[in-house]
């Protein structure tokens, strides 16, 4: 899809176990850490390297990057906390090991590192939870588990009794730009942010789904093109017309591309979803941050 940062991802059915048994290990080693750190000479520890390192959580990277893993930059900057936690670490035995009892400040900075990898942790066993009963744990939008079946069902509605529904595609302009210029926390907040808007304007037996990155695919039900082209330019509006805050202050404009196709009978699902598809690379080609419908 244009712009997109990052595709739709899955999530391999053995990441959510795995994760337990990494928490679980994390755990043990904590306790084994504070007996080397403590009392190296009695626990028998010889060096820094002397105290088994947990490798739980570099296995549980490996299956879900091998799954290709919803939101990977997350897992990307788990993988750095993991490693500046297991360096502290480290750092305070080598010492302690050399007979230089461990220090408050650094002890306490190892603790709190490893506090903030365990929330990690858990968040990630939440998102895990989240994500399986269908809905994106960032955005609170439905993800795709259920897209292609509540398609189907619109589409044979509409055969039976003639009743139309659009499909549309938003696309957050230049969302790349935001991640590498502002970071992936603020392009969380405007993924969100996004979602709230679209949430509000969209009527309640409408669905919003987020296909991937910053791509939201819109089921507007019992309506036609030109009503559902009102709608979105409103909806197009509101989102240029609200910028996202960062915690800092700092202020990121919004704007949103929208390709848009109303259901023939001639088309078939992935036909219709096609032509949204085509119309939104119109909109991105024609300069963006506007609304165009498939011919």
């Amino acid at each position: 899809m244009p712009g997109s940062a990052t595709t739709e991802r899955t999530v391999p059915p053995a990441a959510a176990p795995k994760l337990n048994a990494v928490v679980d290990e994390h755990l043990r080693w904590l306790a084994q850490w504070h007996r080397a750190a403590f009392f190296a000479a009695e626990a028998g520890v010889k060096g820094p390297d002397g105290l088994p390192m947990p490798t739980g959580f570099l296995d549980w990277v490996q299956t879900v990057k091998a799954g290709d893993l919803t939101h990977q930059p997350a897992v990307d900057r788990l993988v750095t906390l993991h490693e500046q936690m297991h360096r502290m670490a480290r750092l305070l035995l080598m010492r302690s090991v050399e007979g230089e009892p461990p220090n408050l400040a650094a002890y306490e900075a190892v603790i709190a590192k490893f506090d903030e990898f365990m929330a990690q942790l858990r968040r990630f066993e939440r998102a895990f939870s989240v994500a399986g009963s269908g809905i994106d744990p960032l955005t609170g939008l439905r993800n795709r588990t259920g897209l292609e079946e509540e398609l189907a069902r619109e589409m044979n509605r509409f055969r039976r009794t003639g009743r139309p529904f659009c499909v549309a595609l938003c696309d957050l302009d230049r969302f790349k730009t935001v991640n590498d210029t502002y970071g992936h926390e603020a392009g969380d907040r405007v993924l969100v942010a996004t979602a709230g808007v679209i949430n509000r304007a969209i009527r309640s037996f409408d669905e919003a789904f987020r296909l991937g990155g910053e791509e939201i695919l819109i089921l507007l039900k019992d309506t036609v093109l030109d009503e559902v082209r009102r709608v979105l330019e409103r909806l197009r509006t509101d989102i240029a017309g609200n910028p996202v805050q960062l915690a800092d202050g700092r202020v990121i404009k919004v704007t949103a591309s929208f390709g848009v196709a109303e259901a023939r009978l001639d088309l078939a699902a992935d036909a219709l979803m096609e032509a949204a598809d085509q119309a939104l690379y119109a909109a991105k080609r024609e300069g963006r941050n506007r609304v165009v419908a498939a011919a």
